[in-house]
């Protein structure tokens, strides 16, 4: 298969390349990517090399129609990941979301319809998140199901909501061949450090103060990033047309609790004084409209496609921790943007 991979150099999609490419030996990824501040092709380094001849990295936009047609022309999927996913810097600024979740989203659906048609050969797999079903009160018993409706919170949630219901639209108004995941929260290597797994980890390592939203009781499921790509890769292959998977890992922690969690492994592991770290926890001025609970039934998943994750949660944030020690130079680079000029080194003159 050739498999056009959007926003690649992200996190989950650097991840979900990576998985493809030692999977399917035969598999060949083209990765469009247009390098927003998230975007680091650091991340795929070693890819570049020991892959030479099943990956492609182009620079370039979803929106922007002539390079997304000509390249979905070449491939059998498109995994698209691209996207603006920050919920704070969506609550500062919600035009980079609707241009990318929504706007995007759409040129590569009309692409894909140019392209597949009807072809249950092709497939285009749109990457939502468990944030378009809203909320839950943490006295809540429920968890999101696939059926359920749509009711985004945030400017982000709305973009990606946006892009999933038009991904809807074009295989009940055309009969294109979609699939969508919404997952929970994900965490792993090569996460960018705004990110509050990474933020505290890194905090918690160098004896800054970790801040922390609110009470800090709000409940997020967490999966490890390696979980989420084999769910996601079985979804493009397996799943039915049409339909929509949860993927979650079953792991609901409080941000407060998962903080702690976090401190302690980070000072077993470095010789630091745990009390010390924790004195450092500070309740911050609250997210406006911030959700209290997220929570995955991923059921269907697992009885229709026979998925189940595999990483236990205390030993995914131990190998996380472990990785971010091991890769302090990807940490500073990425933190001090010099990954960009890593970028600059590797593709001007090309």
């Amino acid at each position: 298969m050739r498999i056009l991979v959007t926003g690649g150099c992200g996190f989950i999609g650097s991840n979900f390349i990576r998985h493809t490419l030692a999977t399917y030996p035969a598999d060949q990824v083209i990765n469009l990517d247009l390098l927003t501040y998230a975007g680091n092709p650091e991340n795929l380094k070693d890819i570049e090399g020991d892959f030479r001849e099943r990956y492609q990295f182009v620079e370039g936009d979803v929106c922007d129609a002539k390079v997304v047609a000509d390249l979905v022309e070449q491939a059998d999927f498109v995994a698209h990941f691209a996207a603006e996913s920050h919920v704070d810097r969506s609550i500062e600024d919600a035009g980079a979301f609707v241009r990318t979740n929504v706007l995007g989203t759409q040129t590569l659906l009309g692409a894909c319809l140019k392209s597949f048609g009807t072809d249950q050969n092709r497939r285009f797999l749109y990457v939502s998140t468990d944030e378009v079903y809203g909320a839950l009160k943490l006295d809540d018993g429920r968890r999101f199901k696939e059926d359920w409706p749509l009711d985004p919170k945030s400017p982000y949630s709305a973009s990606k909501a946006g892009g999933d219901m038009l991904t809807q639209s074009y295989h009940h108004t055309f009969g294109l061949p979609v699939v969508i995941t919404r997952c929970s929260n994900n965490y792993g290597p090569y996460q960018f450090p705004e990110k509050l797994i990474p933020l505290m980890l890194l905090n918690a390592l160098e004896g800054k103060e970790l801040p922390i939203y609110g009470d800090g009781k709000y409940v997020r499921d967490w999966i490890h990033v390696s979980d989420n790509c084999r769910a996601t890769d079985l979804i493009l292959r397996k799943g039915t047309p049409g339909e929509a998977y949860n993927i979650g890992g079953g792991n609901e922690v409080k941000n407060i609790d998962l903080v702690t969690l976090l401190v302690k492994l980070v000072c077993r592991k470095t010789g630091l004084d745990p009390e010390n770290r924790l004195a450092k926890m500070r309740s911050v001025k609250d997210r406006p409209g911030h959700d209290r609970r997220y929570a995955i039934d991923a059921d269907k998943l697992k009885d229709q496609l026979g998925f189940l994750p595999a990483m236990d949660f205390e030993q995914g944030l131990s190998s996380t921790v472990d990785w971010y020690l091991d890769n302090s130079d990807w940490t500073q680079r990425v933190r001090s943007g010099e990954y960009k000029d890593y970028y600059r080194r590797m593709y001007d003159g090309r």
